[in-house]
């Protein structure tokens, strides 16, 4: 089983008419797990969730979609909120306004933590759920934990706007990069963490760290894996007609998951490191065509398994 540590939140997405918001469930690692539950993958979520009208949208949401809740109590409090400000331009990333202060997923505590993780093959991290305290603190706490034992993945999904210091954020992101052995960033999320240093420049010291697999995506020119021998491959998307762009990145690395997990790639990292160039070329090619799936609909909505053998 994958299991997704982070946040659920509402985000808020304008209407149509711009004149109103329609709350719908969303959060990073909550999307990710919808997307592998859709691609029939078994998967787990890691959160807490509040007893409010919002939490019980989540729990509902994430039940529906075949995601494991036994990771998630519910806490009476208040559940994150997101409003979502979409460009004119479909090659811009939305923008987001949140707010977590006292909410029940940000304030998960190390003593919230599970303890054996037997039935767990691969822990999925990211987004603001790593930005966030205490529960940033938590999290991180496991990923540290399970180092080397399981295999874990990182999206860091950059919000500049809840990063007040740039130069601590990188520190951190070093400290999960030594710990994690998959790696997906978008370009902008790139340029925010090293705005000065050339993104191959980096690929050695990643992969020295311990990394398996490094993904670079950007936008609508497609994917780049990368590889510790320097093996790299690149796919492009299929040509579509842009609903909005909200969730493409989730759905597109809930795909790559589930394309390791379908090929048997993820029981041993060394699997990951060692893949075939074919195999790589094929699961970007496979991600990046959920991903435009996604993008042909309103908000974060993953396809379903039986959608990815259909032409768009």
């Amino acid at each position: 089983m994958i299991l997704c540590c982070g946040e659920a939140l509402i985000d808020f997405i304008p209407t149509p008419d711009g004149e109103a918001y329609q709350p719908c469930p969303g959060g990073s690692i909550l999307n990710i797990a919808v997307g592998l539950g859709r691609m029939e993958v078994p998967v787990g979520f890691l959160s807490r969730l509040s007893t409010d009208i919002f939490g019980d949208q989540l729990a509902s949401h994430l039940s529906t979609n075949a995601v494991d809740l036994t990771y998630c109590p519910c806490i009476d409090g208040q559940t994150t909120l997101a409003f979502v400000k979409l460009s004119q331009d479909e090659n811009e990333e939305p923008q987001y306004a949140f707010y977590a202060t006292g909410a029940v997923d940000r304030d998960m505590e190390i003593a919230d933590l599970p303890g054996r993780l037997d039935e767990i093959d691969l822990l999925h991290f990211g987004s603001i759920s790593l930005l966030l305290e205490p529960g940033a603190t938590a999290l991180e706490t496991l990923m540290l934990r399970e180092k080397r034992k399981k295999v874990i993945s990182l999206d860091p999904n950059v919000r500049p706007t809840l990063i007040s210091d740039p130069v601590v954020y990188r520190r951190r992101f070093e400290k999960w990069t030594a710990a994690v052995d998959i790696l997906r960033l978008s370009e902008v999320d790139y340029s925010f963490i090293y705005p000065d240093v050339n993104f191959e420049e980096m690929l050695p010291k990643w992969f020295d760290a311990g990394l398996s697999l490094v993904i670079l995506t950007r936008g609508e020119d497609g994917a780049t894996g990368f590889l510790p021998d320097g093996t790299s491959a690149h796919a492009r998307p299929p040509r579509i007609k842009v609903a909005d762009t909200v969730g493409a990145g989730d759905t597109f690395f809930s795909a790559v998951l589930a394309y390791l997990y379908d090929h048997q790639l993820f029981d041993d990292r060394k699997k990951i490191a060692e893949m075939r160039v074919e195999n790589l070329t094929q699961c970007l090619a496979f991600a990046v065509k959920a991903a435009a799936i996604n993008c042909t609909r309103k908000g974060a909505n993953p396809p379903y398994r039986q959608e990815m053998d259909r032409d768009i």
